[in-house]
């Protein structure tokens, strides 16, 4: 049997049993390192990968996540995140994982070796839809099923792994490889190859947004204040972008139930709640738009 890359041992580390604490903690940042500059070099490839789910975002599709252990969970983590970031239905972005609900907290034995499951979890696909299929390895048969229905129904897909000779690699339109290689413990791939998958991730779902005008400047404008933390966030970004004290800002927010673009488009345009959320409607809820074309009168 070959050994693919995720398995390799790594020659840095085969000490690190014997070593003091201070310098497996060493021992893990010096190879996390080799993380941040392997993403990069991806760098094309994940812009791509943002511009297909924002074209596949203003058309009304999905962004699915279908990964299985370490790979599904951060999938539905990044999933879970976006609506209180975005203020997102919930459904816009979801994550899979194979073996269903109960593998987010234990093991579920074989489940990424099903290719059958992978093909009836991917039915929740539509062709308007992004399927992002996340894998160290690349290999998993549960998401060639997630792939081959995909390709069924002419839905977009994009592949995130850590492995050139994956499986996926030719079954993807859009393929994001980065190689970290090998883990500090031999196969351990929730380690560097999954904080690559989370770096990912984030670029995926952060990049997307702001496409689609969920960002002005780097502003979370559309966050959903549903605590004090928030709330105090959502004052500040009013305050800021709008050029008013904190009472103002405080104020203007509460009339429109903690909408910040709606406030800043009020404040801004000396008009009231309802012709500001007539404003955002106009320009399809993309404040840099609305103030544009208010600049400009």
């Amino acid at each position: 049997m070959t050994e693919i890359i995720t398995e390799y041992r790594n020659e840095n580390t085969k000490d690190i049993d014997l070593l003091p604490t201070i310098d497996i903690v060493h021992k893990m940042n010096e190879e996390d390192k080799i993380v941040a500059r392997a993403v990069e070099y991806e760098a094309e490839n994940i812009a791509k990968a943002i511009d297909v789910i924002s074209k596949q975002f203003l058309s009304g599709g999905h962004l699915i996540y279908f990964g299985a252990g370490t790979s599904g969970r951060l999938g539905i983590l990044d999933a879970s995140e976006c609506p209180p970031t975005f203020s997102v239905d919930s459904d816009m972005v979801q994550g899979v994982i194979a073996g269903g609900y109960d593998a987010m907290r234990f093991a579920v034995e074989g489940a990424e070796d099903n290719y059958d499951a992978g093909y009836e979890d991917a039915k929740i696909l539509s062709k308007n839809d992004v399927a992002v299929v996340i894998s160290a390895s690349g290999n998993p048969k549960y998401l060639l099923g997630v792939l081959a229905y995909a390709d069924e129904i002419g839905c977009k897909t994009i592949g995130i792994t850590c492995n050139s000779e994956g499986k996926i690699v030719d079954e993807v339109g859009t393929l994001i490889c980065v190689e970290v290689g090998p883990e500090v413990i031999a196969g351990s791939s929730r380690l560097k190859a999954g904080t690559a998958q989370k770096m990912i991730l984030n670029m995926l779902s952060t990049g997307s947004m702001i496409k689609i005008g969920k960002t002005y400047e780097n502003f979370m404008i559309d966050l959903k204040a549903t605590n004090e933390k928030l709330k105090d966030r959502a004052i500040r970004i009013v305050s800021q972008l709008a050029d008013v004290n904190i009472s103002k800002a405080f104020e203007t927010l509460q009339k429109c139930d903690w909408k910040i673009k709606t406030a800043i488009v009020s404040i801004k345009k000396n008009i009231s709640i309802e012709e500001a959320n007539q404003e955002l409607k106009k320009y399809h809820g993309v404040l840099r738009r609305v103030l544009s074309d208010f600049a400009n009168i």
